[in-house]
């Protein structure tokens, strides 16, 4: 059988389920778009036409594509030890890497517990939170505040955390306890729209307001991201993730930390909590800590959290088949030496005023309303009415979100995601090895498709 594009997309039309996706939108005029290779911040089709890779994927491939020595660990580790799982055992691969991840982690979270990605990883700690105030004697503390059109993840317990509607509509009755609080994105605020401060701070306190209302003695945790993904990259307004903290160790709530985009440098640091200067309970991750190359993800606990599990009799009822994967913890680790030995943090941080400036720069057209985030993660807000911040109508967003920019993108040889879960914004968040060259690739490319884009509303 024929190997070529034409073939290719065939195929995957006959046969493979594209997640997240409309299937009946490839025929025989919009092809699958098959990515067959990457090197560094780029990728190629099966028509051999390259793409600068302006998502990293799916804001994972932190330090590029095309790593041979991320290969070479995977094959070693593969030909040393395939597979063990961690139920009762250990391997040497996980023990490291558990190790260098607690010396990471801020304040006290030295214990780390495997997960396949970063679903589990959420669902994970939801779980932990549950059975540990069970073994502290209090057993009614079940529900989990979390934020509005926040994403976390597709698994039932994950899903019912996630603050989009329209993901959690069709598997509906999720799991029961989850409540929604105000999000922070400022250029739509309701309250305080003049002063970033007290909006911080108006949008922390419905939080309190939220475990007052459902009783503190009910509510195990608090979930939210350090920058917001869905929606469109919120940062957090000053002295907020501060008061947070203050609000739920007031009311004896865990802090949970969803890092599995906003850690390992996509801010600039190892993890967005140090960025912002807050302490988490819990840190869930995967996503970078491999740099896609090997699926990973876990949830980074306090000691304090994981003393009630260390009495006699008592275990974490809870665990995946391929968690800590020795060929995944390998990749990782070697992903980390990467980090270290190419200063990629440094990079991010030296860097990140580029293309903060280079996006900016947008703003004159007509069609950009707003331009937010930080580090390497970036959402640009797409209005029908500068002036007045008017949203799109919901026709003139499925044809600009799903008609237009998709193919227009691609087009323009850039990948990165038009996103209406919220407001319809196109989101970037490039590889952190790119610099000036590509910078520059990712604005002119957006320029020339976000001019043209107001014919299409």
């Amino acid at each position: 059988m024929g190997r070529d594009g034409a073939d290719l997309d065939q195929r995957a039309r006959r046969h493979l389920w594209l997640h997240f996706s409309r299937l009946g939108a490839y025929d025989d005029r919009h092809e699958v778009p098959v990515i067959v290779r990457g090197e560094g911040a780029y990728v190629w089709d099966q028509r051999g036409r390259r793409y600068l890779d302006g998502l990293s994927g799916l804001f994972t491939t932190q330090i590029g594509h095309g790593r041979h020595e991320l290969a070479q660990a995977a094959a070693k580790q593969a030909a040393e030890l395939a597979y063990f799982p961690l139920w009762g055992y250990a391997h040497p691969r996980a023990i490291e890497l558990a190790e260098r991840l607690a010396s990471l982690a801020p304040g006290d979270l030295n214990r780390v517990f495997f997960t396949s990605g970063g679903s589990e990883a959420v669902e994970s700690a939801w779980k932990l939170a549950r059975q540990y105030f069970r073994l502290i004697g209090q057993p009614a503390r079940t529900k989990v505040v979390s934020r509005a059109t926040a994403y976390h993840g597709t698994s039932m317990g994950a899903l019912s955390i996630t603050g989009v509607p329209a993901l959690k509509t069709p598997f509906e009755p999720l799991v029961p306890s989850t409540v929604q609080v105000p999000n922070t994105n400022f250029y739509r605020a309701p309250e305080h729209a003049d002063d970033l401060v007290a909006f911080g701070r108006w949008a922390a306190d419905a939080i309190d307001r939220a475990i007052e209302r459902e009783g503190p003695d009910t509510v195990a945790a608090v979930y939210l991201e350090p920058v917001q993904n869905a929606g469109g990259c919120f940062p957090p307004p000053p002295g907020y993730l501060e008061r947070v903290r203050q609000i739920c160790d007031r009311h004896g709530v865990l802090l949970v930390s969803d890092e599995v985009i906003c850690a390992f440098g996509r801010l600039g640091e190892w993890f967005g909590a140090q960025r912002y200067h807050y302490q988490p309970d819990i840190i869930t991750v995967a996503k970078g800590l491999t740099s896609g190359y090997a699926p990973l993800g876990a949830m980074i606990v306090s000691d304090r959290l994981a003393e009630p599990f260390l009495r006699p009799g008592t275990s974490f009822s809870h665990g995946f088949t391929f968690a800590g994967h020795p060929v995944s913890c390998a990749v990782a680790l070697a992903n980390l030496e990467v980090f270290e030995r190419d200063r990629i943090l440094d990079h991010v941080r030296g860097t990140e005023a580029s293309l903060r400036a280079g996006l900016e720069s947008l703003r004159d057209l007509r069609i950009v309303g707003d331009v937010r985030g930080d580090g390497y993660f970036y959402a640009i807000e797409l209005v029908q009415d500068q002036a007045t911040r008017q949203r799109f109508e919901p026709a003139a967003r499925e044809r600009l979100g799903r008609g237009y920019l998709p193919a227009a993108l691609l087009d323009a040889g850039l990948i990165c995601r038009a996103d209406d879960r919220g407001d319809l914004v196109v989101q970037l968040a490039p590889p952190l090895i790119c610099g000036g060259e590509e910078i520059e690739a990712m604005v002119a490319a957006l320029r020339s498709v976000l001019a043209a884009a107001p014919a299409w509303h």
